[in-house]
């Protein structure tokens, strides 16, 4: 047998990959499945006197607008101390640089109950009381704001630091042998190409914000219509037996997360996304 005659063999002889593609898209199926059917099981169990019953609610409104106006905040910030230490971490090589990216990474991976708890512990301790008798945190509006940008920061700073790492440095510094200081060539050149990934940075710093809880549960309280924000207001109607409602709000964070995904996907970037997690 010829040599062409052994590779067309070769090629009949080879195995079907249609096992293969089946077990990945039966794997995949589950998982996608398993959202899909959480969300219409949220749907199928509200009704439109829920959602009216909600937005009537004076406590659910004080919630819903305490969230807009806190994760908005937050995410200013975010960006705030997000650009300039993502811009550090990928310019700059110093002592302690491996430690600082560490320490970034702590709200990540901390329990968020723990973040909370550690934020009340601190605010207990001389600083803490000392910056209490300037303005008050504890169980107020403020700490709803900082238990949020605790870990809303720490997703914007590794988005950022990813975007700024896929920016040639080389336009730099050519400004800087033009004549440009540090600050002029950043705010020319690098701030101007990075921002896509500063909107990626934001949206996903404000998502983050609207659903965080735990933090805001132990270091706020969850108190009605004070430092009551969407995902306490979900813990308050389901402690009194209120399942439609929490539902209801529920559905309300899901659209917002909905709206969230799509202004990352039509004006920032994906890549940064997922690579800055």
């Amino acid at each position: 047998m010829n040599s062409e005659g052994q590779a067309r063999t070769v090629r009949h002889a080879a195995p079907s990959d249609a096992p293969f593609i089946i077990s990945l898209c039966v794997l995949s199926g589950v998982y996608v499945f398993l959202i899909v059917g959480m969300l219409i099981a949220d749907a199928a169990y509200t009704s439109t006197r829920d959602f009216r019953a909600i937005f009537a609610s004076p406590e659910i409104r004080y919630a819903l607008k305490l969230s807009l106006v806190s994760c908005s905040l937050t995410t200013i910030l975010s960006l705030w101390i997000a650009v300039p230490i993502g811009y550090l971490l990928s310019r700059f090589e110093f002592p302690g640089r491996a430690f600082l990216d560490a320490v970034l990474d702590i709200p990540i991976v901390l329990p968020p109950l723990v973040i909370g708890l550690s934020l009340l512990i601190f605010f207990q301790t001389p600083i803490g009381r000392a910056i209490e008798g300037v303005v008050p945190i504890t169980y107020a509006i403020p700490s709803v704001i900082l238990a949020q940008f605790m870990v809303a920061c720490a997703f914007a700073v590794r988005t950022l630091r990813t975007t700024f790492d896929q920016i040639d440095p080389r336009r730099e510094q050519v400004a800087l042998t033009l004549g440009c200081s540090r600050g002029q060539a950043f705010w020319m050149i690098t701030f101007p190409e990075a921002r896509r990934g500063i909107l990626t940075a934001g949206t996903l710093a404000w998502a983050r914000a609207l659903g965080e809880f735990g933090p805001i549960l132990i270091f706020s309280g969850a108190t009605r219509m004070r430092t009551e924000v969407l995902p306490t207001t979900v813990f308050l109607e389901m402690s009194i037996g209120n399942v439609e409602r929490a539902v209801a709000v529920s559905l309300l964070m899901v659209a917002a997360a909905v709206i969230v995904l799509i202004v990352v996907r039509v004006f920032g970037s994906e890549q940064d996304l997922f690579r800055g997690l």
